[in-house]
């Protein structure tokens, strides 16, 4: 177990410094933070004071040092922007994305395994049929198509719903959070929906092959030859084995969820990091998109080692295959 987790954590290791590379080489070839600081009309002589100042006039592999050095501290500079530094910038808004990424993830679970279950157990029926059709829209329609379409039936026609924005937060420490709030989870509705569509329909198709897949097996006929009730087969053993593919996807789906909010964030103005994103792309605010990169793929790293850990400790095949193989 301690040999796993250090190949895993050396593994991380490496991603990042790779991905810190290339967020490195933004700062690099996508415009020069010298000319958006001082602007066109800068002298040739505060141009070369700046450019020492940052640490520019270095060498390539100094400056890459430098950068790496800054970002595992979490220090990305100022936005070019805003003029603020970019590390407040993400703590601001990370709340708001990882809210949004939990409450769509939640929706997904909930909603997504019992479909999948029901249309395993239950093929060939009317509403079995219903779920598999609408799960081929809910993966075949874009995501700003979905909330454009949420917004204009339940906040324009029926008005139920807002259509942007956080509604009333609550700051608890240094975290803000809309879930303490009725206006809330009002605002938070809509969007977490739009999110959650996509995973859900995902869940639900990959819990009914793995279903089917499972009762197949010779251990679930066993267990119908002691004479087991279908709930006990159905549930005790099938789910239960049916669930460990589902955690390790559920679990990096949470990091694309965080990731891709982006065009969700957009539709209905969230005030997340999906939406800092597309505003640094806009204006080339290089910091904060090479900070966004840099956290994206460390979420994705952290859920990637958790994942695997927890695949690790679930299912005691691969215990058992590694400790054979020490023998």
């Amino acid at each position: 177990m301690f040999a796993f987790i250090l190949r895993r954590l050396a593994q991380a290791v490496i991603v990042m410094i790779s991905v810190a590379f290339i967020a490195f080489m933004l700062f690099q070839y996508v415009g020069d933070p010298v000319v958006f600081l001082l602007g066109q009309d800068a002298t040739p002589e505060q141009i070369r004071e700046l450019r020492a100042d940052l640490g520019l006039d270095k060498p390539f592999f100094y400056q890459f040092a430098a950068f790496l050095g800054n970002a595992v501290q979490g220090e990305f500079g100022l936005s070019l922007r805003q003029g603020a530094k970019v590390s407040r910038l993400i703590a601001e808004r990370f709340p708001a994305t990882l809210e949004l990424a939990l409450v769509a993830a939640g929706l997904a679970l909930l909603i997504g395994i019992p479909m999948g279950v029901y249309a395993a157990l239950k093929r060939g029926t009317f509403l079995s049929q219903v779920f598999m059709t609408v799960s081929l829209l809910g993966v075949s329609l874009p995501t700003f198509l979905i909330g454009i379409l949420l917004i204009l039936v339940f906040a324009v026609n029926l008005g139920w719903f807002p259509s942007f924005g956080r509604g009333e937060v609550t700051a608890v420490g240094g975290w803000t959070t809309g879930l303490l709030t009725a206006k809330g989870w009002h605002h938070i509705t809509l969007p977490a929906i739009t999110l959650a569509i996509f995973q859900l329909t995902l869940i639900m198709r990959l819990v009914r092959a793995e279903m089917l897949e499972v009762l197949r097996t010779d251990y679930i006929k066993f267990a119908r030859a002691r004479g087991l009730t279908n709930r006990a087969v159905h549930f005790g053993h099938a789910l239960k084995n049916t669930l460990v593919p589902v955690m390790t996807i559920t679990g990096l789906q949470l990091g694309g969820l965080i990731a891709f909010a982006i065009i969700t964030e957009t539709v209905f103005q969230w005030p997340g990091m999906g939406l800092l994103f597309i505003q640094a792309v806009t204006f080339a605010d290089i910091p904060v998109m090479a900070a966004y990169l840099c956290l994206i793929a460390l979420i994705f790293v952290v859920i990637n080692l958790i994942v695997d850990l927890l695949y690790f400790a679930v299912d005691p095949r691969l215990r058992v295959e590694r400790s054979g193989g020490g023998h």
